[in-house]
């Protein structure tokens, strides 16, 4: 954290370049995914079973390359070849979804897409955490979240407004998202330039066992945080079903995760300033409180200002704890293995995800969607507890 006194730098030119290059991505992207399940469905005649498999096969994919992404970016000691890459597989999916008449030309894209998130996260991260100071780089990372959560609410409003003015012509729509795509590669190759390693270290293997001795406590603890606290927040799909079976159209579903996209995009960079100033434990246990109280508003509404401001809290607790987590992740492996130590964290993170969207779709099948949204609270609480007790 930067000392009261000392005169706080100015974020670097290609940190905001990184945050641009996110939020075309995820226009992209999620002009294509806020309508691929209708599309599945209603367009190619697929099965819900369906939809769910490709979206599983396509997560799964996601989270193993995560792993060996980072791994390779150490290996090389360059990062931004690899979040080319990963960026441009992502651009490259985009015309298949347009071109796509079958569920399996649809699970192929995926894969493309998922296969380039993987590969891109984890060095971008690493990048992002060898570009910034230190003692702005929670600064950093909120800002580079915040414009990447933009995209994520710019994304769904931009398919509403087109699916209305083009009589609801998916594939049209899915064409314009090659646009965002391409511009976001574009932006990375020309607008981003990595910062020399020169350490003159012999490069080796980064998952070898010797390397991986090398992330310390205070990292391993730094993922089994973000793992419980995953484990307390599922799968944001569970706020659109909660709106629905409340009574919202089908048309305006979208609306749930523009919603929460526009807190969390408005509150990720002045959260991220403030992880440069104050406790980062202690802001993630304000994190995890805002979680437990959205929780506790989602159990009780199904509709109206309270439903409202359960997904306005959520946002809010994204807002205060992703780019945090990814700070911490920063602050505590050596700089040479960040790279695996964001592939790391990411893939036990994505798991936990899994793990809890699974147990939540279970309890509202048995129990209903108060037990759901309850059940959170409790995980919540109990990470906040463990938190709190945690010494050091």
């Amino acid at each position: 954290m930067a000392s009261p006194g000392a005169a706080r730098p100015r974020l670097p030119p290609a940190i905001w370049a990184l945050g641009f290059v996110s939020l075309l991505m995820d226009v992209s992207s999620e002009l294509i995914h806020s309508l691929l399940p209708v599309f599945l469905v209603a367009g190619l005649g697929a099965s819900m079973l369906t939809v769910g498999l490709i979206e599983g096969f396509a997560e799964a994919t996601a989270l193993i390359v995560k792993v060996f992404s980072g791994a390779i970016s150490d290996y090389w000691g360059r990062r931004k070849p690899m979040a080319v890459l990963g960026y441009g597989l992502g651009a490259l999916s985009k015309p298949l979804f347009a071109l796509a008449t079958t569920a399996g030309m649809v699970l192929g894209a995926r894969l493309i897409d998922r296969i380039g998130k993987g590969l891109r996260g984890a060095p971008r991260d690493a990048l992002v955490a060898d570009i910034a100071p230190p003692a702005i780089r929670g600064a950093a990372f909120g800002l580079r979240q915040s414009l990447d959560t933009v995209g994520a609410f710019l994304g769904p409003l931009l398919a509403i407004g087109l699916m209305l003015l083009w009589a609801n012509d998916f594939r049209a729509v899915f064409w314009v998202a090659v646009v965002p795509g391409v511009l976001s590669v574009a932006l990375l190759v020309f607008g981003v330039r990595e910062p020399a390693h020169p350490d003159g270290k012999p490069r080796t293997n980064p998952i070898r066992r010797e390397n991986l001795r090398r992330l310390s406590r205070a990292y391993w603890w730094v993922v089994g945080a973000g793992a419980v606290f995953t484990l307390a927040r599922f799968s944001e799909a569970f706020l659109v079903l909660r709106a629905q079976q409340g009574g919202l159209a089908l048309a305006w579903t979208p609306l749930v995760l523009i919603a929460m996209n526009v807190v969390y995009a408005a509150g990720a960079y002045p959260f991220g300033k403030l992880a440069d100033s104050m406790s980062h434990r202690a802001l993630l246990a304000w994190g995890l409180v805002v979680l437990v109280a959205a929780d506790l508003l989602l159990a009780a509404a199904e509709a109206g200002p309270l439903l409202w401001a359960g997904i306005g809290l959520w946002g809010l607790h994204m807002a205060m704890t992703q780019g945090l987590l990814a700070t911490m992740v920063a602050d505590t492996a050596p700089s040479d293995l960040r790279g695996t130590a964001f592939g790391f964290f990411n893939l036990v993170s994505g798991v936990a995800l899994l793990v809890a969207s699974a147990l939540a779709g279970l309890l509202w099948d048995r129990w209903g969607a108060p037990v759901t949204f309850l059940a959170g609270a409790g995980f919540s609480a109990l990470a906040l507890v463990l938190l709190v007790l945690r010494k050091g």
